[in-house]
């Protein structure tokens, strides 16, 4: 905003919620470039600060040499990005959207694992994912924007690094989604659906509001008749 004085100097940054509103007391700034948004989600992924006392990180030098590796996409709502009986090649970091992870039947079933939603970098931590065997797919829930970078580069990059750093990364991410996956079922045997739901609601409230009906009733696990039940009891 400019100050009460009227000499055009900034003192405060708008609220990007105010952003469409068009007033002429915000001042638009150019917008950041893209390897800003791509070096600032690495830095989320690995825990390391831009600049500061992190400059001098091992893994400050990392992620200039991962950075390179990624090219930007932009993407539809339900696009695939990873198909079942293809091997998996591709890391994906989200800039914006949400992506799930899930497995398809023969028949057509969809059973879904996971989303991901900004912030977060996606690759086939399975080792049958990255073969012919893959059970696994990927698909974007919303219109996304995504950096993308080849699997095995990605890996070969973190393991030039140090002894035992790609398994120190990786595994922070398969026990997270291990967690993950025993939690659902765990629910799934000794919750009801409704409070389910409610769990859904408290720690998942975007979700609710980003992703298709269909798709939470089968994260949930349970028809999208119920499910429309249980909203209409909550409201």
């Amino acid at each position: 905003m400019r100050d009460n004085q009227g000499h055009g100097a900034i003192q405060m940054a708008s609220s990007p919620c105010l952003l469409e509103q068009h007033a002429e007391d915000i001042c638009l700034g150019p917008p950041p470039a893209d390897n800003l948004a791509l070096m600032n989600g690495l830095s989320r992924v690995f825990g390391v600060g831009l600049g500061g006392p992190d400059s001098h990180h091992p893994d400050a030098h990392l992620l200039d040499e991962l950075a390179p590796l990624f090219h930007k996409t932009s993407v539809c709502a339900e696009a695939p990005l990873e198909r079942h009986q293809r091997p998996w090649t591709q890391v994906y970091l989200v800039q914006h959207g949400v992506v799930r992870l899930f497995r398809e039947s023969p028949s057509g079933k969809i059973s879904i694992h996971h989303f991901f939603t900004e912030g977060a970098l996606v690759w086939p931590v399975f080792g049958r994912s990255r073969t012919p065997r893959n059970t696994l797919c990927l698909s974007a829930v919303t219109s996304c924007t995504l950096w993308v970078a080849d699997f095995h580069r990605f890996r070969s990059v973190i393991r030039s690094h140090s002894e035992g750093r790609w398994a120190r990364f990786a595994l922070a991410l398969t026990e997270e989604l291990a967690e993950l996956a025993c939690m659902r079922e765990y629910h799934k045997q000794t919750l009801c659906a409704q409070e389910r739901y409610q769990l859904l609601l408290r720690d998942y409230p975007e979700l609710v509001k980003r992703v298709p009906g269909w798709q939470l009733a089968s994260w949930l696990g349970v028809v999208p008749a119920t499910l429309s039940r249980l909203k209409k009891r909550s409201a």
